[in-house]
């Protein structure tokens, strides 16, 4: 790569390359566009080759390394679905042993290449998103920001059931990341740590949140999902139209969404697009025709960010009603779309969702949140125009907070501090989404 520039930044993105999941996508984001801006060196997974190549990968002023540990990867994937046949999250904890054999191969391979003369200013982690990844990238001997990560969310208390199916007692395996990350130097040798939430914040050691900068780790794409005027407004004969976007697991909520449409229906029409696929959705559509829902309720399956961007501008109202979700990208994504947001407040979604662009329902067990989607439903075809202004509102706080381009900014800002020595060590307090309240508009 013979680019001019600075800073230079090997970017390492485990998951990366576009329409293959959230943080693959997320992966994408940060390689093609940081790619446009400074000279950038991408590692990542042989898997990721495809897509990659396919979007007109390695871009201008770039390359792309690949790493390929399929040999071991590939068995230990099918060893989890098989342990955990209706469970996505266990499933990631147990493949994700893979990324440590990755990153020692990254640092490898990159310090062959410095030995050859190639150098760079930083190194980033961008993917996985999880804290449950520490790497060993300061080994090559340059500042290293990591994240943003997102994790450090307790299981909700009042939704044991859910908890139950996503398998709950995996989950303690997350603490062992400490000692991970102890033995790897990873956060004991960062630059920067980003995190996504304040939950994400608080799972960091006291000694190393001095480095941490409050960044979300998901953004959206202003021109791919652009503010749309409402549909047909909501009345006696015009039903409400709700979408959910999302992988189809336990811990989103459907049947408590099910529920509250078989309450809002015998008061207003209402129609429920459900976008997305998992291990989950024959028994939910079972659920719906069990419900008498059949008839309101499609289940659309997987699709593209294009086509999602189209079913934003189909629908009044985006709901999540997720009883553990640590982000929330799609949120985002309906933000933009100027589209009012009905949610369960915990997690991600209780950082990001306010009164002012939707409603986030308080976390308090499955009857309740039933009661209040049912009334949330009920006031949004009542009171169109209120809810309206919400997605309004909306579409104003994503392209002020949540845009790639504002995220790629505050990166470059970061790189520049980093390369020149004059990163602040003082903990930020600003929401997540963002980081340039740290120092000089970082």
């Amino acid at each position: 790569m013979s680019c001019a520039g600075e800073p230079r930044v090997l970017l390492s993105a485990y998951q990366c390359g576009p329409a293959m999941g959230s943080v693959s996508q997320i992966g994408w984001e940060w390689y093609s566009r940081m790619a446009k801006r400074i000279p950038t060196t991408l590692f990542t997974h042989s898997r990721n080759r495809e897509a990659i190549e396919g979007a007109g990968g390695p871009l201008p002023c770039s390359e792309v390394v690949y790493i390929d540990t399929e040999w071991f990867a590939g068995p230990l994937y099918r060893l989890a679905k098989r342990m955990f046949p209706s469970s996505e999250h266990p499933v990631f904890l147990v493949s994700s042993l893979d990324f440590f054999l990755y990153d020692a191969m990254v640092v490898r391979a990159a310090r062959q290449r410095m030995k050859a003369g190639q150098s760079w200013d930083v190194a980033h982690q961008v993917t996985p998103v999880s804290p449950v990844a520490p790497t060993r990238l300061h080994a090559l001997g340059v500042p290293v920001v990591i994240g943003p990560i997102n994790g450090g969310l307790e299981n909700p208390k009042h939704f044991p059931d859910v908890m139950k199916q996503e398998g709950r007692w995996v989950y303690p395996v997350r603490h062992l990341a400490r000692w991970i990350d102890a033995a790897c130097g990873s956060s004991r040798n960062a630059a920067a740590i980003l995190t996504a939430t304040q939950a994400t914040l608080e799972s960091v050691p006291d000694a190393y949140r001095h480095v941490c900068v409050p960044l979300l780790e998901n953004a959206v794409d202003l021109d791919r999902f652009p503010a749309a005027p409402w549909p047909a407004p909501p009345s006696e004969t015009e039903p409400l139209r709700i979408l959910f976007v999302g992988r189809l697991i336990a811990v989103k909520g459907i049947p408590m969404l099910l529920d509250a449409l078989v309450r809002v229906r015998k008061e207003r029409p209402v129609e429920l697009s459900i976008v997305g696929d998992g291990p989950m959705r024959e028994p939910w559509q079972g659920l719906a025709k069990k419900r008498g829902l059949d008839d309101i309720v499609t289940f659309a399956g997987a699709r593209t960010l294009d086509e999602v961007a189209a079913k934003m501008r189909w629908a009044h109202v985006f709901c999540l009603a997720s009883v553990r979700e640590s982000g929330g990208a799609v949120l985002l994504e309906a933000m933009a779309s100027a589209r009012p947001i009905l949610t369960v407040a915990y997690g991600g979604p209780g950082e990001i969702v306010d009164d002012s662009v939707g409603r986030g329902i308080a976390p308090e067990g499955a009857a309740y949140v039933t009661d209040e989607l049912v009334d949330s439903l009920l006031d949004a075809s009542w009171n169109s125009d209120v809810w309206r202004a919400k997605g309004e509102e909306g579409r104003r706080v994503a392209a002020a907070r949540y845009s790639w381009e504002s995220k790629m900014d505050d990166a470059l800002a970061l790189y520049g501090r980093l390369r020149a020595s004059d990163f602040s060590t003082s903990i930020t307090t600003a929401g997540p989404g963002a980081a340039r309240p740290l120092r000089s508009g970082v």
